[in-house]
């Protein structure tokens, strides 16, 4: 009998494949777009939290798994902005983070440099439209296929086709950032 993803809430051993196949993909998705090493762990643990309380969410003829997964993590990964931003504007910035010993520490700590170079093009990508940046992040740093990542945006594939290539013209003559964004699409 198939797996089916709803099944993730009720059987544990079904969650903890789903978690194991995934959680390398979300912690590199998070560390590219996020320098502190707790602050991952936390979005990691969050998104995988998310997925529980959504998995009866889950359509397969509205996209794959892994479309659906990373649609989860940008919208943890929004709120946890949204968050951090309504705290470090209205009450500074609060302790609370769970401990991580030291071999976590390290693993995200090594996990946040091989991130560099993908931190250092979502800064080249900071001036493009927020629609046209995040299909082009999903399809060249997440390496989500084009149907994969309009379903992640909830956007038609036509629509997704034109944002990356207005993105990716855009940034066609950036130094150094060119080879990286102009790569070809899945």
């Amino acid at each position: 009998m198939r797996l089916r993803l709803p099944d993730i809430a009720t059987d544990p051993d079904a969650f903890e494949a789903f978690y194991r196949r995934h959680v390398d993909g979300i912690s590199s998705f998070l560390a590219r777009r996020v320098e502190d090493p707790h602050t991952v762990a936390d979005l990691v643990a969050e998104v995988f939290v998310a997925v529980l309380d959504s998995a009866h969410t889950y359509r397969p003829g509205r996209g794959s798994e892994i479309a659906w997964l990373y649609g989860v993590a940008r919208n943890t990964l929004s709120a946890e902005r949204r968050r951090a931003f309504k705290e470090t504007r209205l009450a500074g910035r609060v302790g609370g983070r769970r401990p991580l010993d030291a071999d976590d520490l390290a693993e995200l700590e090594e996990r946040i440099d091989a991130e560099a170079t993908a931190r250092r093009a979502f800064q080249a990508m900071s001036g493009l439209p927020d629609g046209d940046r995040a299909m082009l992040e999903l399809v060249v740093i997440d390496q989500l296929t084009i149907a994969e990542a309009a379903e992640a945006l909830g956007i038609r594939q036509g629509a997704a086709r034109a944002r990356l290539h207005r993105a990716r013209r855009t940034l066609r003559n950036v130094p150094g950032i060119a080879p990286f964004v102009i790569g070809g699409t899945r």
